[in-house]
């Protein structure tokens, strides 16, 4: 087709529309070039078979300027561009399909988790108060304490606690063998009734082979403490206070036997919930102590060339054979059962015998007040001695430390429990440096 037929073909300009003559080579509106269009299909327009689709003409806009309303592709008849017939009404599946189901015409791809939306977030986040797994940061933490995705062993609370006060400290650590930290402690101050301050420390080791050890210890020194600043303010001597202290903790530990839990966690081997006890009252010239089973207090001096002293008698089978004289002390505690307790708080106990004392001594120093986790690496008073720092009696906190440090470099296979309290009182304000 020449140029002339092809421009003759059209009648209006396929650029703007403009209507052409059949002379026409140029738009005389725009200038577009007739020349270059395509030549037009045969039967265009008609709309008969063969031919381009046949476009409904868009309505003009009426006095409001309300745009045109948009034609769909399925409001057309024709061919798709592989040649099948493009449908003219959507069709939905089904015998009771006569409106469309909800959402999109085509299925969606399965989102993304790299782009997940807040929502899917939000959703997928535990509720408040769940804890994580400080291992693997995904699982939830069962209520024995282990991540039910990979099983680790969460920290407790209770694995190392360190507190300090002015004129006492205290530290305890789980160790290196155990999996849970059954020693408790408390420290605390009271005002005597002239107003001179008392410091208290109070320390139990839960029994491993009873039920609810950890609870036992806790109650013991929590009723103890109590207990002591009932009294002391009321001008109980404090050796009195400490004894009426011990039969608190230990009505404390035995209504753990009454309660449902010892039941759910009771096995055939178990005994009812049970501790040690080892605490200690110091004033401006008295030193208290108190205690049964195996927990332990020693004296040590500042002035390291005098004798320290170890100020507790253990109630436990090594001890029971050196005071019968049939074992001598390296003998007795040499011996596999030198460690069985024969005194302790708890339902089961033989015998209630609390066991209490008073000092006053002639020299300043520090009461290290610790359970057998410690001692074990430092049993006689002069390795105690040894092993406490020279300025415990101005840095309790830091001496407490270097003594569960000692116990731990030593092989801490047992809970670690100490509290250092300095003699007599410092003055109000004084603490460590």
């Amino acid at each position: 087709m020449s140029q002339t037929q092809k421009a003759a073909a059209m009648s209006v300009c396929p650029s703007c529309e403009e209507p052409l003559e059949e002379s026409d080579r140029f738009c005389g509106a725009c200038g577009y070039d007739l020349s270059a269009a395509p030549a037009p299909e045969s039967g265009a327009g008609s709309g008969s078979e063969g031919g381009s689709v046949a476009w409904p003409a868009a309505p003009e806009l009426d006095s409001s300027d309300t745009p045109a309303p948009v034609h769909l592709p399925t409001d057309l008849e024709g061919t798709d561009s592989a040649g099948s017939e493009l449908p003219t009404e959507v069709r939905f599946d089904g015998p009771d399909a006569a409106e469309p189901a909800a959402g999109p015409d085509f299925p969606l791809a399965a989102p993304d988790p790299r782009t997940a939306t807040a929502q899917q977030l939000e959703a997928a986040t535990p509720p408040a108060g769940t804890k994580l797994c400080v291992a693997c940061r995904s699982g939830q933490v069962d209520p024995d304490g282990y991540c039910e995705n990979c099983g680790h062993a969460q920290p407790r609370e209770r694995d190392h606690m360190e507190q300090e006060l002015g004129a006492v400290a205290a530290v305890s650590d789980r160790g290196l063998r155990h999996h849970r930290n059954e020693d408790a402690f408390a420290v605390s101050s009271a005002a005597l009734p002239d107003g001179s301050p008392a410091v208290v420390a109070v320390v139990c080791d839960g029994v491993s082979s009873a039920t609810r050890p950890d609870d036992a210890s806790l109650a013991a020194t929590r009723a103890a403490n109590e207990a002591l600043h009932d009294s002391l303010p009321r001008g109980t001597h404090p050796q009195q206070a400490m004894h009426e202290a011990i039969v608190t903790a230990a009505d404390a530990v035995n209504a753990l036997a009454q309660e449902p839990a010892t039941a759910r966690e009771h096995q055939p081997h178990q005994n009812a919930p049970a501790c040690t006890f080892v605490g200690s009252v110091v004033t401006k010239e008295l030193l208290v102590v108190g205690w049964i089973g195996d927990s332990r207090a020693y004296w040590v001096p500042d002035d390291r060339t005098a004798p320290p002293a170890r100020l507790t008698e253990d109630d436990s089978w090594a001890a029971q054979m050196v005071a019968a004289g049939l074992m001598s002390e390296a003998e007795a505690y040499a011996d596999e059962r030198a460690h069985a307790i024969t005194g302790w708080l708890g339902a089961d106990a033989y015998e209630l015998e609390p066991h209490t004392a008073s000092f006053k001594p002639d020299r300043p120093g520090v009461i290290v007040v610790c359970t057998d986790g410690l001692w074990n690496y430092a049993e006689s008073a002069a390795d105690m001695a040894r092993a406490v720092p020279a300025d415990a009696s101005v840095r309790p906190l830091h001496a407490a430390q270097v003594l569960v440090g000692h116990a731990l470099d030593g092989g801490g296979h047992d809970n670690v429990t100490v509290a250092v309290l300095p003699f007599p009182v410092p003055p109000a304000g004084a603490g460590s440096a």
